[in-house]
């Protein structure tokens, strides 16, 4: 299944590219590109596993950017991104819509105004199985520690 859909993406992708030639009234050949806007496509051999997906949406606010999710296991999720937040430190918390099962905090490589590399793993189990998770990525305020800048990832 994961081999049909990467020669899919990757017909699709090389379509995109591709040129067409054309021959004008005074006998050259000119080129016409038909499209240089498909974006580029990286798939990690890790996903090829079977079992082992990745979603292949990115996530992003004014506080984060480049954010993406990829699943390792059942219940742990790989986050990467880059964020623009103060001192390099923000917050996220995994909730079920009615309850905060897991939190935690994490640092980037930078600190704002510049934009700094995170990648950390999260690790959670489902309290009801018909329950839907989402990782949410926040800033802390420093005036009285609510939540600023939240972007909301669904897990599963």
């Amino acid at each position: 299944m994961i081999n049909k859909i990467f020669y899919s993406l990757l017909i699709i992708v090389a379509g995109c590219n591709s040129d067409d030639k054309k021959n004008s009234s005074d006998g050259n050949t000119t080129d016409t590109v038909v499209s240089k806007s498909a974006p580029s496509i990286s798939i990690d051999s890790q996903l090829l596993k079977p079992g082992i997906t990745a979603t292949n949406k990115v996530y992003t606010n004014d506080r984060f950017k480049n954010v993406t999710l990829e699943k390792q296991a059942p219940g742990k999720f790989l986050v990467k991104g880059k964020a623009r937040v103060f001192e390099a430190t923000f917050s996220w918390v995994v909730e079920d819509g009615h309850n905060e099962i897991v939190s935690g905090h994490e640092m980037t490589d930078a600190g704002a105004p510049a934009w700094g590399n995170f990648s950390f793993m999260v690790a959670v189990v489902k309290s009801r199985p018909n329950s839907t998770l989402h990782l949410i990525l926040f800033e802390a305020s420093a005036k009285d520690g609510s939540r600023q800048s939240e972007l909301p990832i669904i897990l599963e």
